[in-house]
């Protein structure tokens, strides 16, 4: 067998270097673009898409949006979310979005070859477009992957004086916190945040009497020994995962703990319950109540 080709890839690009015959491209790829093709039968990523996106354009567009934060490395990104582009080209096909936005310098940086905004510039448009708590989510998990800081958000927004969506930027900067490792522990944090607890951490290292990690609670009060775990389907599948589990809500009580578990029903549906719990165990514990 041959050497496999990188895909995704323009399909006429492919024929004239000789790497694919017209028939091979026909019976073998399927178009995600026109002019752009991936094997029939691949699984198609966000960033696959957006590459799809970028080559569309003729490596003209600048891969931006959700689009740029997977390439980025953002996780929870849907592959049926349609690609988005900063190109001039106003007509793009179905499952792509073209933005017409002027970008500044320093504003784009280069992955696999592709022109792509930068993570401030992507968290940028990302925070200015989206509801609040979806832009939060976005803008947690690219933080996440990246690094990047309020700060270097601002920066951005800074030179861009009077463009769209800037008070909802805004808004959901005031929010963000890059320790989130998933979209539903955002959502954990955003429902304390929201109901005017006090301010909660991230990802909380716990230490036992001769300093090895027992756990890292994922949204919680550390001065008074309060915590919260979002329990994922992982936990479930993953049979490792259940042991650890076991021996460290085990561990944590005897460190002093208070940890509660909880799921997605119990964040959207169950809120108020949940609330009225940690809230009861962070009084008995001193916190003044604000909430």
């Amino acid at each position: 067998m041959g050497e496999e080709i990188p895909w995704p890839l323009r399909g006429w690009e492919a024929i004239q270097a000789g790497a694919l015959t017209a028939r091979a491209l026909r019976r073998l790829y399927v178009p995600v673009y026109p002019g752009v093709h991936i094997p029939r039968g691949a699984e198609l990523s966000a960033a696959h898409r957006a590459r799809a996106a970028w080559l569309w354009s003729r490596r003209e567009g600048v891969i931006a949006g959700l689009s740029a934060a997977a390439v980025l490395g953002s996780k929870w990104i849907e592959p049926e979310q349609p690609a988005e582009l900063i190109h001039t080209n106003r007509r793009p096909p179905p499952q792509l979005v073209v933005h017409t936005d002027n970008l500044a310098l320093g504003e784009t940086q280069y992955v696999d070859g592709a022109a792509v905004t930068t993570p401030a510039r992507t968290s940028f448009d990302v925070g200015r477009r989206l509801d609040l708590e979806p832009g939060v989510q976005r803008i947690d998990a690219l933080m996440n992957a990246t690094d990047v800081k309020v700060s270097d958000i601002e920066a951005v927004a800074a030179t861009h004086p009077g463009v769209r969506g800037l008070d909802n930027l805004r808004r959901t900067l005031e929010l963000v916190d890059g320790g989130a490792e998933s979209p539903w522990e955002t959502l954990t944090r955003l429902l304390f945040v929201q109901a005017n607890f006090p301010p909660p951490q991230t990802q909380i290292p716990v230490l036992d009497g001769h300093g090895i990690l027992i756990a890292v609670i994922d949204v919680g009060w550390r001065e008074y020994l309060v915590g919260v775990d979002f329990e994922g389907a992982h936990h479930w599948i993953n049979a490792r995962q259940r042991h650890w589990d076991t021996e460290r809500f085990t561990r944590l009580p005897e460190l002093g703990w208070q940890d509660f578990r909880v799921t997605s029903r119990m964040v959207t549906r169950g809120s108020r319950l949940l609330l009225d719990r940690v809230g009861a165990a962070l009084i008995a514990r001193g916190c003044p109540k604000t909430w």
